[in-house]
């Protein structure tokens, strides 16, 4: 691995983003995606307790959609959870939803939830729980924690975490007849005959998948991932920013290895 990381943004919203990381190798690349998956905390309700409820819908039914409802997180909640777990854990907050329909059937939206903390509400409140015929009712109280996606799905902060090798692309134009196979089989338009001659016209968005090398009958096109350039595509479910996501997924490495030094260093100390 290089001494020097660099990092380009390729593109950035507040919630997605794709950028290149050139310098590490691809088990650090895991290991950060795998982070992103199951490390970084977010709220989500983990407990229900139904007071009313005669909806269609079992208490266990609601109960699971509510879990699954994305909650916005506190920054700050996530830097508590770094530096102390244990306690961070245990912060709690809590929700309810008291709705019946009266005159109507209607829909139970997420934005019907009532938190107690501002900072900790659904991501959206067009998120649909469940239906009530009139005179139908639901009364409950929800308490959501914090949690990680190694525990369960409903604390994963990304529904997106991938990386993939720069793709190098090689055109032997000696060998290549410009047939134009390879443009009609590459599944992400990569490729491209201009005034007659076969250019790569879209470099980051090819998946690798080498379809144009089967079709080339010339041997003209070859096709490789640079292990030590990736490109990353994060996309997170709004519980808390793409920004949030990866600087949060790099300090809890940071802060594993620094545990793994010290528990080392410790064991080589005692030998």
């Amino acid at each position: 691995m290089a001494d020097k990381i660099e990092v380009d943004i390729l593109e950035a919203s507040k919630y997605a983003g794709r950028f290149i990381v050139k310098g590490i190798n691809p088990a650090i690349a895991n290991a950060l995606r795998r982070t992103l998956i199951a490390e970084v905390p977010v709220m989500a309700i983990d407990e229900v307790v139904i007071l009313e409820n005669n909806s269609a819908l079992f208490d266990e039914y609601l109960a699971h959609r509510l879990g699954l409802i994305p909650l916005k997180t506190n920054l700050e909640l996530v830097k508590e959870y770094i530096e102390d777990r244990e306690r961070a854990l245990k912060n709690t907050v809590s929700l309810e939803l008291d709705i019946e329909a009266l005159d109507k059937d209607i829909t139970v939206f997420s934005g019907h939830l009532r938190s107690e903390d501002p900072k900790i509400v659904p991501v959206s409140d067009t998120i649909p729980i469940a239906k009530l015929a009139k005179g139908q009712r639901i009364v409950l109280e929800a308490f959501a924690r914090l949690g990680c996606g190694k525990e369960h799905a409903k604390w994963q902060p990304v529904s997106v975490s991938a990386y993939k090798y720069m793709p190098i692309i090689k055109i032997d134009t000696e060998k290549c007849n410009n047939c134009g196979k390879c443009v009609e089989v590459c599944p992400k338009n990569v490729l491209e005959i201009l005034e007659g001659r076969l250019i790569v016209k879209d470099l980051i968005n090819c998946s690798l998948c080498r379809a144009c090398v089967e079709a080339c009958e010339h041997g003209a096109i070859r096709v490789r991932g640079n292990e030590s350039v990736i490109v990353f595509n994060i996309e997170t479910v709004g519980s808390l920013t793409f920004e949030e996501v990866v600087l949060a997924g790099l300090e809890i490495l940071i802060a594993k290895a620094r545990d793994f030094r010290e528990s080392l260093e410790e064991v080589l100390g005692k030998a």
